[in-house]
C-alpha cells in the first residue's frame, strides 16, 4: 500500500508497520495519524496478516509530535480554526474537533484483532511511546530511549496512556516517569516493566519476527482475535463474572465450530492443525460483546 509517513510490508504473513520520517525521527502529525488508523483497519480486514509489527525508519522509533508550529503546536485553535463554542461561549468539547489525534490511533490499536509488537529501535517519545501502550508486546533495541516528557512541555499525557500505563507499569512507576518527563534507557523500562525485552540493535527485527511467527505458525486466527480483546478488555472490568461471562460464551461458541474439532483431532493424531476459519467472517456471534463508547 502506497502511504507518505509510514511503509506497510506484509511477508510471511507478518505485517511489518514503519513510522517512516527518518530525517524527523519520524515525528507524528496529521498524516501519519490517519495513515497509521488505516493501516490498522487494512490489517484486520486482511485474512493473510497473523501478526503485526510496528518499528522506526532510521535511527528514531518515533521523536514524538512534531513541533514544526512551533509555540502553536498543540493549539488546536490556532492551527485548524475555532472548535465549536455552547451558547454561553464556553468550549463544546464534545466537538469532534478537540479530540485527540493520538488517543485515536492508540483506541484503533485497542480495537484490533491481531497481536501486535513494538520493536522500539531508537528514541520513543511523548506520542512515541504511548502509541506503543495499546501494543501487546514491546521489545526495545540497546539503543532505546522513552520518555513521558509531556510535563516539560507544559501538557499532559495524551493517547489514553493515563488508563493504559498504570496497567502496565503500576501507578507509581507511571507517575514517577510523568511527573518527572525525563528520557530513560532501555534497561530502566525493562526494570519497569515498560518493555519485555532488550536485545542488541542488529537482533530488534529478527527477535520480533521470531515472536509474531511463534503467534501465527499453530495457532487458530479467531482463537486469537478473541483472546487479544478478552484480556484487554476485562483489564477494565469490575467484577470477575464479568470475564467468566465472556470466557462461558467463547467455550460455548468456539466449542461447536470446526476449528476446535481441528484442534482436538489433530492433537490426537499428532499432527499439526489446519484452521479454516477467518477472522474477516468466522467471528462468533456474541462478539462484540461490549457497547462501543463515543466521544461526547
Amino acid at each position: 500500500m502506497a502511504y507518505e509517513t509510514i511503509k506497510y510490508e506484509v511477508d510471511e504473513q507478518i505485517l511489518t508497520i514503519t513510522l517512516n520520517r527518518p530525517d524527523k525521527l519520524n515525528a507524528f502529525n496529521g498524516t501519519m495519524q490517519q495513515e497509521l488508523i488505516d493501516a490498522f483497519d487494512a490489517a484486520d480486514k486482511d485474512d493473510n496478516v497473523r501478526a503485526i509489527i510496528v518499528t522506526g525508519a532510521g535511527r528514531g522509533f518515533c521523536a514524538g509530535a512534531d513541533l514544526s508550529s512551533g509555540a502553536n503546536t498543540f493549539d488546536r485553535d490556532a492551527r485548524r480554526g475555532p472548535v465549536k463554542r455552547l451558547a454561553s461561549g464556553a468550549v463544546d468539547y464534545s466537538d469532534p474537533m478537540v479530540r485527540d489525534g493520538g488517543g485515536q490511533v492508540t483506541l484503533r490499536i485497542f480495537k484490533c484483532l491481531k497481536p501486535v509488537i513494538a520493536a522500539v529501535n531508537g528514541p520513543a517519545v511523548g506520542i512515541g511511546v504511548t502509541m506503543q501502550l495499546a501494543m501487546d508486546i514491546r521489545i526495545a533495541s540497546e539503543a532505546a530511549r522513552f520518555g513521558f516528557v509531556f510535563s516539560q512541555r507544559g501538557i499532559v499525557p495524551e493517547a489514553a496512556s493515563s488508563w493504559f500505563l498504570p496497567r502496565i507499569v503500576g501507578i507509581s512507576q507511571a507517575l514517577e516517569w510523568c511527573y518527572s518527563g525525563r528520557v530513560f534507557p532501555a534497561q530502566e523500562a525493562l526494570a519497569g516493566r515498560l518493555v519485555s525485552k532488550v536485545v542488541p540493535p542488529d537482533d530488534l527485527l529478527p527477535t520480533a519476527r521470531a515472536l509474531a511467527k511463534e503467534f501465527a505458525a499453530k495457532t487458530a486466527p479467531v482463537s486469537v482475535a478473541l483472546i487479544r480483546q478478552m484480556m484487554w478488555r476485562m483489564m477494565g472490568a469490575d467484577d470477575p463474572m464479568e470475564a467468566h461471562k465472556v470466557d462461558s460464551r467463547g467455550i460455548y461458541a468456539r466449542g461447536r465450530s470446526e476449528d476446535v474439532k481441528e484442534g482436538v483431532v489433530s492433537f490426537l493424531e499428532k499432527r499439526p492443525a489446519e484452521f479454516k476459519n477467518k477472522v474477516s467472517s468466522d467471528m462468533p456471534d456474541y462478539f462484540p460483546w461490549w457497547q462501543e463508547r463515543e466521544y461526547k
